[in-house]
């Protein structure tokens, strides 16, 4: 049973990470993007203002503006789902990872400090921190695999390689055929 859910453990811990990735790199993006808004004495406001909070209501602040940006677009999504519109579907679908992931991020880096006072959310996040390095570690092996496939595809040895796995291939379909 073990074996069989081994393949299910990588590809969870493989979107996991991918999550994490998002996370890591739409920040700084979304960060300045903010950052062109020309309204210096507004954001001041609002990082003061978020400073004021009490934590619960960090917590309000934190989970509404996701509330706001992505139910329109699910709605969207649902409505493209519902007239067959597949790619619309799937380009909001991306849309919304992309701006969820990139929203959520800059705004959990400005309230942070607020959120972690409440014991409840800094053991989520302690668990999250432990969750994402499961995720590595179950995946290094294929990742490792990976890389080598990459680099022995890059290098003199490529084509060769490239040729055995056409011959694999035509083998595995004379044998479905």
């Amino acid at each position: 049973m073990r074996r069989w859910l081994r393949p299910l453990w990588v590809f969870l811990a493989l979107l996991f990470l991918l999550e994490a990735w998002l996370w890591d790199h739409l920040s700084p993006v979304v960060a300045r993007i903010v950052g062109f808004i020309p309204w210096a004495a507004l954001k001041q406001r609002l990082a003061q203002a978020i400073e004021r909070l009490s934590p619960w209501a960090t917590l309000i602040v934190f989970v509404l503006p996701l509330v706001v940006l992505l139910l329109p677009l699910k709605f969207i999504e649902v409505y493209f789902l519902a007239t067959g519109q597949w790619l619309g579907a799937i380009a909001v679908i991306v849309v919304a990872k992309l701006v969820g992931v990139g929203v959520t991020a800059f705004i959990f880096d400005a309230t942070r400090d607020k959120l972690l006072q409440m014991a409840w959310f800094r053991a989520l996040y302690e668990w999250m921190l432990r969750v994402r390095a499961w995720a590595h570690a179950v995946t290094e092996p294929v990742r490792v695999r990976m890389r080598d496939i990459a680099a022995m595809i890059r290098s003199a040895r490529g084509g060769r390689f490239l040729r055995w796995l056409s011959r694999l291939r035509r083998a595995a379909f004379r044998r479905a055929a």
